[in-house]
């Protein structure tokens, strides 16, 4: 049996500027963090005297014999992609729901990418986690998705990601002491709006928008290293009245990412104490972030009480194998 465990990610600046289709000619970097919430996979070579070969268990369970008949398409990809040949069973357990903003498909394919390394005895670097899932996301599965959650949930931590060319991608941590670390955490509060989408159908009204929205990606994009330098040295407070400003030019992207609902949330948020927020992921539903003074943290979370709130910590580990025997037999 082998086990790995992945990180969710929350990303603050940037998003829309890690579409291929955008940073091969203009470049594009995001700010974001992960936090400690993950997707555990776990992987053992399903026995021979089973009538099936292969078994799956996520929020459905699959019991087939060829790749090809395999409904959830990244495990179809990913199994493919590694030229699985033994027949394996698969648990997928996951800490918060899927399509809710918070890269739960990447950090999917990227977790189950590592376990098939790691039943072949091998240990890859995470860039190339991270470059597999892209490939296997974008053009195996050929969904409409960015190139961030791949790389931040294998890397882990708070890290500016910069994107060029044909998949050119430099990771930075963000370096700032222990104690600016605790004190940006304590500024942010995480609430779930009751309801799940379809990313991909929001991301690909942006990309069809992309030429539309050049002014704004180039704003979005300027944001990331003046972000990264109210952290590294600067009023954390501007770091949330930036935020806002970046959600204002996010919602322009596409009339997709906010709703009527999303809009009388935030509204009632900014009346009670938050400096600022943002819907996370390709938007339109799921979990918002809200930037807020400690001081008004209860303050907020009373007004905001009919949501769930949802604590975390920012993780800096990444994608890991958690529980190894031997190849998984």
């Amino acid at each position: 049996m082998i086990i790995s465990r992945t990180p969710f990610r929350i990303s603050f600046f940037g998003g829309g500027t890690d579409f291929p289709s955008w940073y091969r000619e203009n470049g594009g970097a995001v700010l974001s963090t992960t936090i400690d919430k993950y997707c555990y996979i776990s992987c053992r070579l399903l026995p021979q005297f089973f009538e099936y070969k292969h078994r799956f268990v996520y929020s459905k369970a699959e019991q087939v014999d060829e790749i090809d008949e395999i409904t959830h398409p990244a495990i179809r990809e990913t199994l493919r992609f590694m030229g699985v040949k033994e027949g394996l069973e698969l648990h997928h357990d996951g800490d918060l729901p899927a399509r809710t903003g918070l890269a739960s498909s990447s950090a999917f394919t990227v977790g189950l990418t590592h376990v098939l390394y790691a039943m072949k005895g091998k240990m890859v670097h995470k860039m190339q986690l991270a470059l597999d899932a892209i490939h296997i996301e974008q053009k195996m599965i050929e969904e409409n998705v960015g190139s961030q959650d791949q790389v931040a949930v294998s890397f882990g931590g708070i890290n500016k990601i910069s994107f060029s060319g044909e998949n050119k991608i430099e990771v930075n941590p963000v370096t700032i002491t222990r104690e600016k670390v605790q004190q940006f955490q304590n500024h942010l509060l995480l609430f779930f709006t009751g309801f799940s989408r379809s990313a991909s159908k929001i991301e690909k009204d942006k990309i069809e928008n992309v030429d539309k929205n050049r002014d704004v990606l180039r704003e979005m994009y300027k944001m990331v290293n003046e972000s990264i330098g109210i952290l590294s040295d600067g009023d954390i407070l501007d770091f949330g009245r930036l935020l806002h400003e970046n959600w204002m030019l996010k919602k322009s992207l596409s009339d997709k990412v906010t709703t009527n609902y999303i809009d009388y949330v935030y509204d009632i948020a900014m009346k009670n104490g938050a400096v600022s927020g943002k819907i996370l992921g390709a938007g339109g539903g799921g979990f918002i972030l809200f930037f807020v003074k400690p001081e008004d943290r209860d303050r907020l979370k009373d007004a905001l009480k009919f949501l769930l709130h949802v604590p975390f910590c920012f993780d800096f580990m990444g994608s890991q194998i958690i529980y190894y025997t031997g190849n998984g037999g």
